[in-house]
């Protein structure tokens, strides 16, 4: 009888404390805030370039300064890729050159229908190099002819731009011995002597470059004056931009192209949506900035210059 009570003693006291327990926790989850938040995927590219540790920054002001939603930064095939990813619905936000959103937005290749993309913001400049040891012979891009260059990635947006250097110097990728290689394995192959010069469309300065840089003096290609006017001329969302000697520690600076990065969305988006998601981006831009020094050179002069439409949620934004 006496074991029975003490049983009996135990199995209530167990109820209660699980009572206490499962009030607890029922407290808890009603008092903690809600989780709950709509995910906005931001296209970056593969993780060794410019664009995913860009991306990254950009989620998090996203992510801190936007209430409810958290944007994830997603790896892609990077610049060529991302409208085509925008216009099929596969990502809210991405990040691209100006020049290949506008071939997105006008059909043109290498794509093969206009897509239904529009700007969202203007982010920093990516720089043509052109580069060459300094030991070799190579100093204008006449010298290029029948010579082995690197241009990034097949299908790429170095290839893009080089097809157009090419073709303003009566050339093509005939005229040449391609290799598409990474920019750091080009720049590589570059220093070990096994190509004669490398392409890279990159912010700078560019670790690849940099990393040649360490074991074997570089220069920079030349091009004509003449000839780079009249290329701006025809492709007016390329600019110039003076690269200094500073950089890369070459013997000399050099005028460079230089291109736009972008954002880009759908041009089916909400607008109130993308006017709260562009000013998280903008209106805390000095943050992101003390953080990221690709940051630091985002130029938003240069918004009245994309060679496509803003967004009307953009539009807004900017010229309030």
């Amino acid at each position: 009888m006496i074991l029975y009570k003490t049983q009996l003693s135990i199995s209530v006291l167990y109820m209660m404390r699980l009572f206490v327990v499962l009030v607890l926790l029922t407290m808890t989850l009603a008092c903690a805030p809600a989780t709950d938040r709509q995910e906005i995927r931001l296209g970056t590219a593969a993780l060794g370039g410019a664009y995913y540790p860009l991306g990254q920054g950009l989620s998090s002001l996203v992510t801190q300064h936007l209430d409810g939603v958290s944007m994830v930064p997603i790896v892609t095939r990077g610049a060529v890729e991302n409208p085509r990813l925008i216009a099929r619905g596969d990502l809210e936000l991405a990040l691209t050159n100006a020049d290949l959103a506008y071939f997105a937005y006008d059909g043109q290749p290498p794509y093969g229908e206009p897509l239904n993309v529009l700007a969202a913001g203007v982010l920093h400049p990516s720089v043509l190099h052109l580069i060459s040891r300094a030991d070799g012979e190579i100093s204008t891009f006449e010298q290029l002819r029948g010579q082995r260059v690197a241009l990034g990635a097949a299908g790429g947006p170095t290839v893009s731009l080089a097809r157009l250097l090419l073709e303003a110097h009566d050339m093509s990728l005939e005229d040449i011995v391609p290799s598409f290689l990474s920019y750091s394995d080009g720049f590589s192959q570059l220093g070990d002597g096994n190509i004669d010069a490398a392409f890279a469309l990159a912010g700078y300065p560019a670790a690849g470059v940099l990393q040649t840089r360490a074991t074997q003096d570089l220069s920079f290609i030349q091009i004509d004056s003449e000839i780079m006017t009249q290329f701006i001329m025809d492709n007016p969302y390329y600019y110039l931009v003076n690269m200094s000697k500073e950089v890369y520690d070459t013997e000399m600076g050099s005028t460079l192209l230089a291109v736009p990065n972008i954002l880009i969305v759908s041009g089916n988006a909400n607008a109130d949506s993308v006017f709260e998601l562009v000013e998280s981006i903008y209106g805390n831009l000095q943050q992101l900035q003390q953080t990221n020094a690709i940051a630091q050179q985002i130029d938003l002069a240069q918004i009245e210059s994309l060679p496509i439409p803003l967004h009307p949620g953009a539009s807004r934004y900017f010229l309030q």
